[in-house]
């Protein structure tokens, strides 16, 4: 049971932004929003250079950059929303993926209605030639 005193495994999963519940200081807590900044601006720099550069094979510039991209919300999610594994992120963890639940529907149904309504409507010179 508890005694009202962190367990060895809960004061370490902290994110790196709240360590002062944890019983860290300041500094350490500005030491990781600094490690999270030069995190961000290193994967911004690297996607911008491998979209500008002949660096990798072309048609793999995409992937390249929708992993730089995943990289880059893990990074944010961790340092600068403190999202972790710990109990008490249940709440935020459920929250985020409902987000990403209803952006994924809203993109994913206005993509769709789109592909429908090109696959379905007709091309405009025939729709012209209907009005006369």
């Amino acid at each position: 049971m508890s005694d009202g005193k962190p367990q060895p495994e809960e004061s370490d999963d902290v994110a790196p932004g709240a360590m002062e519940s944890a019983g860290h200081t300041i500094r350490a807590g500005v030491q990781g929003y600094l490690i999270g900044l030069g995190l961000a601006v290193l994967l911004t720099v690297a996607s911008f250079y491998i979209a500008g550069s002949g660096f990798i094979w072309g048609p793999s510039i995409p992937v390249a950059l929708a992993v730089l991209a995943v990289a880059q919300i893990g990074v944010h999610l961790t340092f600068f929303l403190h999202i972790t594994t710990a109990p008490d992120n249940t709440n935020n963890i459920l929250a985020l993926a409902f987000g990403v639940l209803i952006v994924t529907l809203v993109v994913g149904g206005s993509i769709w209605i789109m592909g429908h309504m090109n696959q379905n409507m007709l091309p405009m010179d025939q729709m012209m030639q209907m009005r006369r």
